[in-house]
């Protein structure tokens, strides 16, 4: 049986982002990916945004849980993610990676407008990470480097 791909993603909250990222990944990873998601701060909680825009696609997030980098510090992963800059800033190496990306991606929390303004700012947020994720599981299911 070939071994899990183990991947962590990593954002400043943990509650959106990364908790997006997270949920991506493990409906298209399927049983071959391991995945965990952390914070450098988290918020403790995951944004009521991220889940409804997620469950639009099929995808329930509501057990997912803002969880501290700390808990992670001393694991090993395949791929260690960033996908906010401050993260990035912060954590711009991880002892534990065998590789390391960073996908900048703007925090849809922070979006104003109308509550369907909000709402788009999240679906767009999923669309580029839904993009990045199936191209990175690709090339991992191809064996080819990242």
């Amino acid at each position: 049986m070939k071994p899990k791909i183990r991947i962590l993603v990593i954002c400043t909250g943990n509650s959106c982002r990364s908790q997006i990222a997270e949920g991506l990944f493990r409906y298209h990873g399927g049983k071959e990916v391991e995945i965990h998601s952390a914070g450098t701060h988290p918020t403790g909680f995951v944004h009521p945004l991220a889940v409804e825009t997620m469950i639009e696609r099929g995808i329930d997030i509501t057990n997912q849980k803002s969880k501290s980098l700390s808990i992670y510090e001393s694991r090993s992963f395949d791929y260690v993610i960033t996908v906010c800059d401050d993260a990035y800033q912060e954590c711009p190496v991880f002892p534990g990676a065998k590789n390391q990306l960073h996908w900048s991606t703007e925090d849809p929390s922070f979006a104003s407008g109308t509550d369907e303004d909000r709402k788009m700012a999240f679906r767009e947020t999923i669309g580029l990470l839904e993009a990045r994720i199936n191209k990175l599981i690709g090339e991992i299911k191809s064996n080819t480097s990242v």
